[in-house]
């Protein structure tokens, strides 16, 4: 019997990459993405639940259970308007995700987090991360990987100048990011992808916490 998926932020950068690649994986019999809105994939091991995620508490537990939960919610400021908004969907919503995972025993729980996530952090971006990393350790779950990403590099539709001279700067000079620098090194969206779902199918003890500058080496072990 194949193991089974759930697919939060199923329409941003890491999520759609976490589709295409689970969607390819023959260890996953089934697929289930936690949409607003459909997301234009058809494939017959793919489910498109279309929820209200102000009310996750209402999902059968049996969903979460023997389950690998990616959770790639997130979002900006910019877009959310608030800080009140933009806490309900980077810290409140994976926290009830991981909730239910804990409730329903879920396999895994892999989260996309952020450089410098700290509960104590003076910036209120980091903050969150952090408060988020904090309290889903406090739920004890079976297995608990969070992904630290720096700049998230890939195809948004929408030029990010920020990104753009990243990505460049990686490429041009590597050893900018090496040495203790590297926790702030660019990564690709698939590259991500790729070490969340090494994370949840190879056996072996990770790290509970991925820097930016390992996500690479962890996605490799999918190709070994």
């Amino acid at each position: 019997m194949g193991r089974r998926a759930i697919i939060a932020g199923a329409t941003g950068l890491v999520g759609g990459e976490l589709v295409k690649l689970l969607l390819g994986m023959r260890e996953y019999e089934g697929i289930t993405v936690l949409v607003r809105r459909r997301i234009n994939v058809a494939h017959p091991r793919l489910t498109q639940l279309v929820i209200d995620y102000e009310k996750l508490g209402e999902l059968p537990p049996e969903l979460f259970a023997e389950t690998d939960v990616y959770c790639a919610l997130g979002t900006t400021m910019k877009k959310a308007g608030s800080k009140e908004r933009f806490e309900r969907v980077d810290y409140h919503y994976p926290m009830e995700l991981g909730k239910l995972a804990k409730r329903a025993g879920a396999a895994s729980y892999l989260l996309v987090s952020s450089t410098g996530a700290d509960a104590n952090s003076k910036f209120f971006y980091t903050r969150v991360k952090g408060r988020l990393e904090r309290d889903l350790q406090s739920l004890s779950l079976r297995s608990l990987h969070l992904f630290r990403p720096s700049l998230i590099l890939g195809d948004r539709g929408e030029f990010r100048f920020g990104e753009s001279v990243a990505a460049k700067l990686s490429a041009w000079m590597p050893l900018l990011f090496a040495g203790p620098l590297g926790k702030y090194k660019p990564v690709h969206a698939e590259a991500i992808a790729g070490a969340m779902a090494a994370a949840a199918l190879t056996k072996g003890t990770f790290e509970r916490i991925i820097p930016s500058n390992r996500i690479g080496s962890m996605a490799s072990l999918l190709r070994k």
